[in-house]
Order: structure tokens, then C-alpha cells, then sequence
């Protein structure tokens, strides 16, 4: 049998922080320049495709392995608390605020009295740049850099000032902002070796850019790496209203469902039946959802990968052992098998902290696949699930929702989580 079957526990996430897995995000700004579009809200609130586009920040860096933020904020900062309590509770986070602007460079340099890892991802609460994390993580390790700016190639604009490498990556000059016909721009995500930054003489309140990259840069270990990925800064009205539509997700059309795509699965209520109030503790407790078994075949001839993630807080609490889920998961992948189906993985997080990343809704089990699994495209993958913690779930990594209603068929729909309901696994088999 050759599925894989993976665990979650606290020490999950090492390989994960040592390549950045905390990240800092600036969302103290005032936002002069959209306050005709937007009034009265910091800018990383500014509603984009019907979500705050901080949504879309803290989301991204998720999906590239971030499990832990630090929230610099400043103006309007009550908004953005009272946003992360109420669509973030199961984030692991801190906030500090700054009782006066601090410019950039404070704000940084405040975030980083509160960081725990020697590097840390520091983003723009207003700016979304899909790197690859880990490539850039890599990249900034293997330099052993002090801070590595991500530059984003672009042609004929004058917005930006262009930032020029040697060489050997290291940053040979910053231009002013002017026309260009081409050039790399400062993406306004950086890597940044905490401890060195803050061994420089700052005072409280300074440019990350004027006082820091510009000044030091031919004197300190600060490299640029050039990533050609999608990048927009909501900073102006007219990138702003660009957002709306750029980011707006694709509606799920089921006929466009091929073998490049995936499928997620949750596993209690979608391929067994559910438990209520309580959990699966032996195999013979596993009963199969009407023809579940067969309707792996179907899914397995229309998917390209087919991966399980379930919540498994039962051995978490110790009412049952490893070896037992384990047996219980041999147990399914053989029965499903013997029906001419396959499930390529299961994870599973035992953790009792809502806060695991890797506990849905959290995105980490989907961050996990992908490390596996370096094929999958979420946006072109599909997430299966009888709760709207699986919804969010989807929401968070990128993934179309499919809710099916065994356990609560009176959910209220349309959800925003939610992209397609059926009452069951089989009638979605049956739209595929």
C-alpha cells in the first residue's frame, strides 16, 4: 500500500521556521492616497473582492509555510483587532502598536523586539507579491544575508524607483523614481536576520528604506532576489479598483475538472459516516458512507491527486491511540483500493490547540501536500467537506469549497465559504 499517512504534532513546523516561518506585517499606515476610495480605514481594510485585502496578505504567506505574525499597527488600529479576533481566532499572533508613527523602520524595528526566529518575512499590509517563499528562504540562508529584497520585474512605469544587483545578488543601487522602460522594483517583501537589524544604531522612528536599505546597503550583506510573480500594490485608487477584479476567485465549474486538478477530502461524515459528539475509535466503528468505497474509482479516474485531512483531536485527548487511527486509516485505503480507487495521502492534526496551523480551518495540512506534492495548483483543486471548518479551510489555502450536507443539511446557503453544495459524496461524483 503505498498512501501516505502523516501526523501533526507541535514539532510539525521545524523545518518550516527554520525557512521563515514568522512573518511581520505593516498595516500602520494612513492611507492618504486612498482615502477618497476608501474612508476611514487603515488601507490593509480596504474591501477587496468583497474581503479586507489583509485577507489576501496573511493567506498568501500561509500557503508558503508562515504559521506565526506579528501585526504592526498604528492608525485605526481597532478595526484590524477586532477583523483578527473575529476571522482570525485560530491564528497564532501578536500585535504591537505604535502610539505615534514610526515610520518603516520603527514599526520594524518595534516588531522585532517581539520575534522569536532569527529571520523573519516582513510584508506590506497593502501590497501582495506571490513569491515562493521557499525558494526566496533558500536563497537568503545559503547567501547568509542580513536582509534580501524581493524585486519584481516591470515595464514602461514611473511609480517606482528601481533597485539594481551586481554580480553576486548583492544590491548595487537604488534609482530614483522616474520613467522606465524596464526594471526590477522593491516588491515590499524582505527577508530579515532579526538580530543583525537590530544591532544597528536606529532612532525610534525611521525609513526601512531611506535610513536602513539605502544607506547600508553597499556596507552590509543586503541581496536582492528577482521574482517574476503576480504583484499589486492597492496604494493608489486605480491598483485599488484593479484588485477588485484581479482577485476576485473563480466561480467552480465542475466540467473543468481534469487530471491536473486535485481533490481534498475530510473524512468523518464524507467518507464514513459521522460520529456525533464523538470520534471513530476502531476499526469496526469506520462505517463507509453509501458506496463510498467504489466511488473512489470515479474520483480516482478524474483527479490527479486525492489527499485526506482530517482533525483528529481524539488522540490528541488521549481517548485513543495513534496505532488505532492508524489501523483505521489501513483499513479505509484498503477498502478503497479493492474498489479500483486510490487516496494518495492523508494527514491528519491530533493537536488540541485551535491555534495549530495544521488544525483546520488552519491551511497547513493543504501546505504540507503541496511540499509533498509540488504538482498541485490550488486554485485548480477542490475541498470536500460536511463542516464550515473545511470551508474556511478552503477559503484560507486558495481551494474551491464543496460542502456536503450529511451531518447538517439545514446549513444556510449561499455561504460565502461555500462554493457548491450536495447532500452527499455521491452526488457530487454524480456533477463530476
Amino acid at each position: 500500500m503505498s498512501t501516505a499517512i502523516t501526523a501533526y504534532n507541535d514539532s510539525v513546523n521545524a523545518h518550516l521556521r527554520e525557512h521563515g516561518g514568522q512573518a511581520i506585517i505593516l498595516a500602520g499606515g494612513l492611507g492618504t492616497r486612498l482615502r477618497e476610495a476608501v474612508p476611514d480605514l487603515p488601507k490593509c481594510m480596504a474591501p477587496v473582492a468583497g474581503r479586507p485585502f489583509l485577507f489576501y496578505v496573511i493567506n498568501q504567506l500561509r500557503r508558503q509555510g508562515i504559521t506565526d505574525f506579528i501585526f504592526s499597527l498604528g492608525y485605526k488600529h481597532e478595526s484590524i483587532e477586532e477583523y483578527l479576533h473575529a476571522h482570525f481566532a485560530t491564528l497564532r499572533y501578536q500585535v504591537v502598536i505604535e502610539e505615534e508613527p514610526l515610520g518603516t523602520g520603527g514599526a520594524i524595528q518595534l516588531a522585532c523586539s517581539k520575534a522569536t526566529e532569527k529571520n523573519v518575512v516582513i510584508a506590506n499590509g497593502d501590497t501582495l507579491f506571490n513569491i515562493d517563499l521557499h525558494a526566496a528562504s533558500h536563497f537568503h540562508l545559503h547567501n547568509n544575508a542580513e536582509c534580501t529584497l524581493l524585486l519584481k520585474p516591470m515595464q514602461r512605469f514611473d511609480r517606482y524607483g528601481v533597485v539594481e544587483l551586481g554580480a553576486d545578488d548583492l544590491v548595487s543601487s537604488f534609482k530614483e523614481k522616474q520613467f522606465y522602460e524596464t526594471g526590477t522594483i522593491n516588491g515590499g517583501l524582505y527577508l530579515l536576520n532579526v538580530a543583525k537589524f537590530l544591532e544597528e544604531e536606529f532612532p525610534a522612528k525611521f525609513s526601512f528604506e531611506k535610513d536602513y536599505l539605502e544607506k547600508y546597503y553597499n556596507s552590509r550583506r543586503i541581496y536582492g532576489q528577482v521574482q517574476d510573480e503576480y504583484f499589486i500594490d492597492i496604494g493608489v485608487p486605480e491598483d485599488f479598483n484593479r484588485a477588485q477584479s484581479e482577485l476576485q476567485p473563480a466561480a467552480l465549474d465542475l466540467h473543468q475538472v481534469d487530471k491536473s486538478w486535485t481533490l481534498f477530502l475530510d473524512r468523518d461524515g464524507v467518507i464514513n459516516i459521522d460520529k456525533e459528539g464523538s470520534y471513530i475509535f476502531s476499526v469496526d466503528e469506520f462505517v463507509f458512507s453509501p458506496g463510498a468505497p467504489s466511488l473512489f474509482k470515479k474520483l480516482t479516474d478524474k483527479f490527479n491527486r486525492i489527499i485526506i485531512v482530517t482533525n483528529q483531536r481524539g488522540v490528541g485527548r488521549q481517548l485513543m491511540t495513534e496505532d488505532t487511527l492508524a489501523d483505521i486509516h489501513r483499513h479505509m485505503t484498503t477498502k478503497v483500493e479493492e474498489a479500483g480507487g486510490k487516496i494518495d495521502a492523508i494527514y491528519y492534526c491530533s493537536s488540541i490547540h485551535n491555534d495549530h496551523p495544521e488544525r483546520k480551518p488552519n491551511p497547513g495540512m493543504a501546505v504540507r501536500a503541496k511540499l509533498n506534492f509540488p504538482e498541485i495548483d490550488f486554485s485548480k483543486s477542490i475541498m470536500v467537506g460536511n463542516n464550515l471548518s473545511d470551508m474556511h479551510f478552503g477559503r484560507n489555502a486558495g481551494i474551491h469549497t464543496v460542502f456536503v450536507k450529511t451531518t447538517r443539511p439545514h446549513q444556510e446557503l449561499p455561504h460565502p465559504y461555500i462554493d457548491l453544495a450536495f447532500n452527499g459524496l455521491e452526488d457530487f461524483v454524480k456533477a463530476l
